[in-house]
């Protein structure tokens, strides 16, 4: 490794942890990344589930360069009619089920998440958000309310104080959902904790919260933010499990490796932050025009080469290869999101 690039990459780039895992990459393709030397590594991480269509993928480099030499920001997002939003929000609306047809673009998961909660307070009029106890929805100090204690603590305990009114409550417990009531504006929900270690939904869980929140009038928020673009098996998980939600987030794979994430909803739910007061959410670079046309151009790939529907059998040939390995205790799955578990000997 360079030693001044080293030197430098810890003294001036803000470090998430104390020790790095210091790989200098050169360049990447497809699944591997490299680095000056050439030593080749497998990138099972996919960026933490963003290169869904592999790294320099050459359908979304060339988009990314063809939007780029035509215009990149030239407004804040919504004021003008750019056509990479409008082209990859109307393939959005029309993937998903439930009327989900409005699509506010942002720069992050997180923000999404963010943008999710404020309509839901907006539409409702209420101030409770109910999440799920070791949920992960990110960073930012309104994402970081919803990790569920006790599991959550270790996050966000130096944060506080954070969100008021937030209650959280077990992934595929039955009985707690009483505990979403008319107070409640909404319930937000990974459809597949990630986290918390690949965990899928229980038989009927999902149905039965989408049940309670229609009946307390209480908006259901699916966290896709790492499910979707297919890494269920289908191109969302709301399709895998069939519930429609009434607000999807979408972030990492969503921009085919640029900055891209977006709350979607209905939109006479999403017309709601039009007015009192306008301008009720905004912002700068979310839905940067080159990240939509790079989304676009890796959704084109997704389903012009039936990527999607490969990953459960590609999911189960990785399970099957790991199973009878001594040290694995156990392999949860949905699609080719995988948690495998091992022994401390």
């Amino acid at each position: 490794m360079n030693t001044i690039l080293r030197n430098r990459f810890l003294a001036h780039v803000g470090q998430t942890s104390p020790e790095p895992m210091m790989i200098e990459v050169a360049r990447a393709e497809g699944c591997f990344f490299y680095t000056p030397e050439g030593k080749r590594y497998y990138d099972l991480v996919a960026g933490v589930s963003v290169n869904n269509v592999g790294h320099a993928n050459p359908r979304v480099v060339e988009a990314v360069q063809r939007q780029a030499a035509d215009y990149m920001h030239v407004m804040v997002y919504g004021e003008m009619i750019e056509r990479p939003q409008v082209q990859y929000a109307a393939r959005i609306a029309g993937l998903l089920p439930g009327g989900l047809s409005s699509v506010y673009f942002v720069n992050s998961g997180a923000e999404a998440i963010e943008g999710a909660m404020k309509l839901a307070k907006r539409r409702t009029g209420r101030t409770e958000i109910v999440s799920m106890r070791r949920a992960y929805h990110g960073s930012t100090q309104g994402a970081m309310s919803l990790m569920g204690e006790p599991e959550g603590e270790e996050w966000k305990g130096a944060f506080r104080p954070l969100l008021p009114d937030v209650r959280s409550i077990d992934f595929n417990d039955f009985d707690q959902l009483r505990l979403i009531t008319r107070r409640t504006a909404c319930v937000v929900v990974e459809p597949v904790q990630g986290e918390a270690g690949v965990r899928p939904p229980a038989a009927g869980w999902l149905e039965a919260l989408r049940r309670r929140c229609d009946e307390q009038g209480a908006l259901l928020v699916f966290d896709e933010i790492q499910t979707g673009m297919g890494r269920t098996g289908a191109m969302f998980a709301t399709c895998k499990y069939g519930i429609a939600p009434d607000i999807v987030c979408l972030a990492k794979a969503f921009g085919g490796g640029m900055p891209l994430g977006a709350f979607v909803s209905r939109k006479e739910i999403m017309d709601t932050l039009q007015t009192a007061p306008v301008l009720g959410h905004i912002t700068t670079f979310g839905g940067h025009p080159v990240s939509c046309a790079a989304g676009l151009a890796a959704l084109d790939f997704l389903e012009e080469n039936g990527i999607v529907e490969q990953v459960e059998a590609k999911g189960a040939r990785y399970e099957e290869l790991l199973a009878d390995h001594p040290q694995v205790v156990e392999i949860r799955r949905s699609g080719l999101l995988l948690a495998v578990e091992l022994g401390s000997s």
